[in-house]
């Protein structure tokens, strides 16, 4: 198997090398951020629910308590609030919107080169497969095999670079897909966490 893939790494000559590290860039942000989305995810109404009770009974230092057990982005957002409990309204609103832009860009982190590997990889495979086809029409008369089967033993071993760059883009849209709509459900589920802390604060100022 690894000798295959040598082997077709070395045909499909420097590009095809080129596209084989964006695969290694690609797949490194795809298991590092997998890692980070398991980690750093929990069911917000459960969290919700024990907050609301610590709230109604008057004990901030065990809300603080409870908010510090694990370390996540809704955590951090209801800690934010519930540190600052006693500022107003409009202020406290404003440092959690604070909060949540800065939650989502832990989301987003690594995102940008993940989508910057989607675009390069077919861009390079392209130009594998141009160069390739300059290559074949310059050696063309020096060639001792009629003009068709030399241009049919050079057109594949071309369009390999073409097939390296879509193999690797293909799964990097897919992975760039469902993690950008995995942040956007964050985004949302952060907004609704600053509604409930203004919400219990205006029942329990």
């Amino acid at each position: 198997m690894a000798e295959s893939i040598l082997s077709f790494l070395n045909l499909g000559g420097p590009v095809v090398w080129c596209i084989a590290g964006l695969s290694v860039i690609g797949l490194a942000v795809v298991l590092e951020r997998a890692f980070f989305f398991m980690n750093s995810w929990e069911n917000p109404e459960k969290v919700e629910q024990a907050l609301c009770e610590r709230l109604y009974e008057g004990d901030p230092a065990g809300a603080t308590s409870l908010l510090r057990e694990k370390d996540t982005s809704l955590r951090r957002l209801f800690l934010a609030g519930v540190n600052h409990w006693k500022t107003d309204g409009d202020s406290l609103k404003m440092l959690l919107d604070g909060q949540i832009r800065r939650e989502v860009f832990r989301w987003s982190k690594g995102l940008s080169i993940l989508s910057a590997v989607a675009r390069i990889a077919p861009l390079l495979g392209l130009l594998g497969t141009v160069l390739g086809m300059v290559d074949i029409f310059q050696s063309l008369p020096e060639t001792d095999q009629a003009p068709m089967v030399a241009l049919a033993g050079g057109i594949w071993k071309a369009l390999l670079t073409t097939v390296a760059g879509l193999a690797v883009a293909v799964p990097a849209v897919l992975c760039h897909s469902l993690l950008s709509s995995k942040v956007d459900d964050i985004e949302e589920t952060l907004s609704r966490g600053a509604d409930f802390i203004l919400r219990e604060k205006m029942m329990r100022p």
